[in-house]
């Protein structure tokens, strides 16, 4: 299977599932066995999707994308290797990033929701092809990628956490951002909006939050 094939919502199935990391290995660049390069389309998915899983508090290093040709069997024992041990030092999912295990799963919900349109996002006003692995190693670091990733994407991001919190039960919103770990501002500020548009209620004598 082509690493191009590997979907985003198979990665977080996978963290879903509770893995601790999730290893991707393809065919070097350049040396597709395809004539649609599709390793080139692994390495924009697999930052893409770091970028999501930071943007939820879970550790973007739990996954790994390598080369390994066929015939480099020491090197992906040595890869391997290392990533197994680089998990280890990052404790369980979950508890390494300070998550309890609840919301944990929710934050991976929240971004699973959201796949539909953050490729619709990426297709549309993301995705570019370069040459070298390095190219996008700069494009993902740009202040022009993070502020396009802000605009479209963090603010929903984090009112799919919300809403699927509060489809728990009611909360105030200090009780959601400390279990969201989001800044008070934010929250109040999309509960407001929330409210406006008819999602979310607030109960004046509990003063809770809950879904409209």
């Amino acid at each position: 299977m082509c690493t191009g094939r590997v979907d985003i919502a198979f990665v977080l199935r996978a963290f879903t599932n509770g893995s601790d990391g999730v290893f991707v290995g393809g065919c070097w660049l350049g040396e597709c066995h395809y004539v649609t390069q599709g390793n080139y389309d692994a390495l924009f998915n697999m930052h893409f999707t770091k970028k999501l899983l930071e943007q939820v508090g879970i550790n973007p290093d739990r996954l790994r994308l390598e080369w390994i040709a066929a015939s480099e069997g020491n090197r992906y024992a040595e890869v391997m290797n290392d990533f197994g041990k680089q998990l280890k030092g990052f404790g369980p999912l979950g508890k390494g990033e300070g998550l309890d295990e609840r919301i944990m799963k929710l934050k991976l919900e929240a971004v699973t929701k959201l796949i539909p349109y953050a490729k619709l996002v990426e297709r549309e006003r993301l995705r570019v092809r370069f040459k070298t692995e390095q190219e996008y190693l700069d494009y993902f670091a740009s202040d022009d990628f993070n502020r396009l990733f802000k605009e479209l994407l963090t603010d929903k991001l984090a009112i799919s956490q919300i809403m699927l919190l509060l489809g728990e039960k009611a909360f105030s919103a200090r009780d959601i951002s400390e279990s969201l770990g989001l800044a008070a501002s934010e929250v109040s500020r999309h509960l407001s909006m929330s409210s406006r548009l008819g999602l979310v209620r607030f109960d004046e004598d509990l003063k809770l939050y809950a879904l409209a």
